[in-house]
């Protein structure tokens, strides 16, 4: 009896959380103009709206150039970071860490004001690239916690044998480590890359008032009126990130990238 119960309390959590995707998505499909719901008709119309209408399409790309940019470069400063704290264990390097945490546990909004009064300040607000190191340091601690975590399953000895063999630090971290904890770097590189595609806050006091990412678009457009193509564009974003963590989860063993020891561990 328990047992059925535990199932029928998950169920109802799954349907309560997926009840949400599934009212967008049905009114992405609708024929008409409207957002109905059960849809009115089926179209892929507002989905190819997206691809076809020149501002929603500036906006995608927008989009993605700043995903993909922003979290590389969110990468390229937590690889460091995490490598510098593993091999200095102290508690003054812990200080570093809690810099690397710090933006992504303050209030998106202190942090987009934040980031809003220093690019004004220094004149170069509305610069693509000012989005691009506002994003990366936002969600510079997805890839730190992530490589923190793939650091932390080395074997220390490992490095010690390299560097008995003679193997410099370049080395050691080129031949041993690097292989080694590649699957947490492309993991914190999705969850910076899946974020930074949705966020809205911090790309809009950046550049919002000059460019539009299709987040920024789509509140935008509601100054005019709903549309299907705002679900239509929610429902792409729903796909992207279960395709990226589908291939992760294909590709790798995802439980591990999320944290979770092995048995062998």
């Amino acid at each position: 009896m328990g047992r059925l119960l535990s199932r029928l309390y998950l169920a109802l959590v799954g349907i309560f959380l997926a009840a949400p995707i599934v009212v967008v998505t049905g009114v992405s499909f609708n024929e008409k103009q409207n957002l109905a719901f059960p849809p009115q008709g089926f179209s892929l119309h507002w989905f190819a709206e997206i691809f076809v209408n020149p501002e929603w399409l500036r906006a995608l790309v927008a989009s993605v150039l700043l995903a993909v940019t922003s979290a590389a470069l969110a990468v390229a400063i937590a690889l460091p970071l995490a490598w510098f704290l593993w091999r200095r264990v102290a508690p003054w390097a812990q200080v570093f860490q809690l810099l690397g945490v710090a933006p992504f546990t303050l209030p998106p909004v202190i942090t987009a004001l934040g980031f809003l009064t220093f690019w004004a300040t220094s004149g170069f607000y509305g610069q693509a690239w000012t989005a691009v190191i506002a994003h990366a340091i936002f969600f510079v601690t997805l890839p730190l916690v992530t490589l923190t975590l793939g650091f932390s399953s080395i074997d220390r000895s490992l490095t010690e044998a390299a560097a008995t063999m003679g193997a410099d630090d370049r080395t050691v971290f080129r031949t041993v480590v690097l292989p080694l904890i590649l699957p947490y770097v492309v993991s914190g590189y999705a969850f910076a890359f899946v974020l930074s595609l949705n966020e809205y806050i911090v790309a809009y006091m950046t550049i919002g008032f000059v460019r539009e990412t299709l987040p920024i678009k789509v509140f935008n457009a509601l100054r005019y009126g709903y549309t299907p193509t705002m679900a239509a564009v929610s429902v792409l974003f729903v796909a992207v990130t279960a395709a990226v963590f589908g291939l992760i989860a294909r590709f790798g063993d995802l439980p591990r990238l999320m944290g979770a020891m092995s048995s062998k561990d």
